[in-house]
């Protein structure tokens, strides 16, 4: 009786599960490494990898949507074998382990050593991503009101650790060396790891995260149990992946998406044939939101891309460099997250709260707008085509209001819209959005690319392409926004009372 007692006392902290806590710092520390680790690649790619090529910004944007691409997709297989073999506890240690030996094997100045890390990183993200956010829903009985509230205190982790890892390892990164930067990078995974292991040692999660059937984890495959074989081909793994990022004039990614998005859609459509018209409606609505959410990372996501490119070329910098400029998203997210939190229950309580696709419009829109003042940017250009680093500011901070408009309600929304039987796949898809979001941020860095072996590209000349392209991203954006503002009516006809 003392020993449940004890473990009760344990695992109340400030009103919740005191594992929380473990899984927000070991959460917070892998996106500090996972964040500044981005900051630095496309500068380091540019600057180092493809110096050499006339063609450089074009291989930089290939291999930076294959790499992001395939950071997302990995979560949807890791995520699977974790639910039918390996548990959460076990796959986030092996997620955690295998993208500290990418962030370290990074701080090797070899271009081989440079593909085989992202590898590295590539397959840790798939174990580990996914499992930490399911921990903890887990930790809460079902109906348990605190759940959503918990939620909010670990994503918060994620963007205090994507606030502050820009800001100290570009710091490092322009003071001491690109390897420093990304050494930091590890040692944030590594603590991480150590978090997460001393709740274990507490034992604050109780039984919560162990493998779901110890039969199959210990069942043994060619000779060796599941549970070492699946360590030792995510390791064998990495070499593959890291020629397939290596082949970047073939860009082999690109290619299996899209056979991959096929296969999806088409399976898809079978199963809405299947369904009843209610749950055909809802299924319809899902994949509304899942295009509409691709498309706004698709944009959102050049910021650590084309965007650390334009602010490294054309913006002129007030003490933050071009790589630490990715730290403003993360900064204004964690300082809007609870006025607009509270925005949303004051209009609920008023009977004027948006639904979903009026929503997910204004945030399109939002982008549209935030893209158009990076295109406005070139008025106020100097003779050396250096624009005011406000543009900058005030383009994160309006992209920042579109995503808190968007990214907390999707999620939600696919589990609510999804058939019982599919939610799982349906989850998958939302994976995959991300990853094919990549795609869209791939296409545009070729598109923007600019062909030159000078370390140093600025410019009026390369003004005039980013802002032309920003100019161009704002009108889709915009468009595809007012696309759902105008047709919200439409689709309530339709839809009936799907929200």
């Amino acid at each position: 009786m003392a020993d449940t007692v004890e473990n009760n006392n344990q695992s109340d902290l400030f009103g919740h599960p005191r594992g929380l806590f473990y899984l927000f710092f070991a959460e917070l520390w892998e996106r500090f490494s996972f964040y500044g680790m981005r900051a630095l690649l496309t500068l380091y790619m540019i600057q180092e990898i493809f110096k050499a090529l006339v063609e450089r910004d074009t291989a930089t944007a290939v291999v930076y949507a294959s790499y992001g691409s395939l950071v997302y997709a990995s979560a949807v297989i890791g995520g699977q074998i974790s639910d039918k073999i390996l548990g959460m506890r076990s796959s986030i240690f092996l997620g955690g382990i295998l993208m500290s030996l990418g962030h370290f094997v990074l701080a090797i100045e070899n271009n081989v050593a440079f593909f085989l890390a992202l590898s590295f990183i590539i397959v840790g993200n798939g174990f580990f991503k996914p499992n930490i956010s399911t921990f903890v829903g887990a930790l809460y009985p079902d109906g348990d009101t605190r759940k959503d509230s918990g939620f909010t205190i670990f994503y918060m982790g994620i963007n205090i650790g994507g606030w502050v890892a820009p800001l100290l390892c570009g710091w490092l990164a322009y003071t001491y060396g690109w390897h420093y930067g990304f050494g930091l990078a590890g040692i944030g995974m590594l603590t991480g790891l150590i978090f997460f292991w001393s709740g274990i040692k507490k034992n604050v999660f109780g039984d919560k995260g162990l493998p779901p059937n110890i039969e199959v984890y210990e069942k043994k495959v060619i000779g060796i149990p599941q549970k070492t074989l699946i360590p030792i081909l995510a390791v064998l793994s990495a070499p593959l992946i890291a020629f397939i990022l290596s082949s970047w004039q073939d860009n082999y990614v690109s290619l299996i998406f899209k056979f991959v998005g096929f296969g999806v859609l088409a399976y898809i459509i079978y199963i809405m044939s299947k369904v009843s018209l209610a749950q055909r409606k809802k299924l319809f609505m899902a994949l509304l939101i899942t295009f509409f959410m691709t498309l706004f990372w698709g944009f959102h996501e050049l910021s650590g891309s084309v965007i650390t490119l334009f602010a490294s070329r054309n913006v002129d910098l007030v003490f933050f460099n071009a790589s630490q400029t990715n730290s403003f998203n993360s900064m204004f997210i964690v300082i809007l997250a609870i006025p607009i939190s509270l925005l949303w229950g004051y209009l609920s309580k008023k009977g004027l709260n948006p639904r979903t696709p009026y929503k997910f419009g204004l945030g399109l829109v939002l982008a549209g707008v935030s893209f158009y003042i990076l295109g406005m940017s070139g008025g106020s250009a100097d003779e050396n085509g250096m624009v005011p680093m406000a543009y900058l500011f005030v383009m994160y901070f309006i992209i920042s209001i579109g995503e808190l408009f968007m990214s907390p309600v999707g999620l939600s929304k696919i589990t609510d819209l999804s058939p019982k039987n599919i939610v799982a796949f349906m989850m998958g898809v939302w994976f995959l959005s991300s990853a094919y979001a990549f795609q869209i941020v791939g296409f545009i860095g070729e598109k923007l690319a600019i062909e030159s072996t000078d370390a140093n590209v600025g410019g009026l000349d390369t003004l005039q392409v980013y802002t032309d392209g920003f100019s161009l991203i704002a009108q889709y954006s915009l468009g595809a926004g007012l696309v759902v503002l105008l047709f919200g009516p439409l689709m309530k006809k339709l839809l009936g009372n799907v929200h």
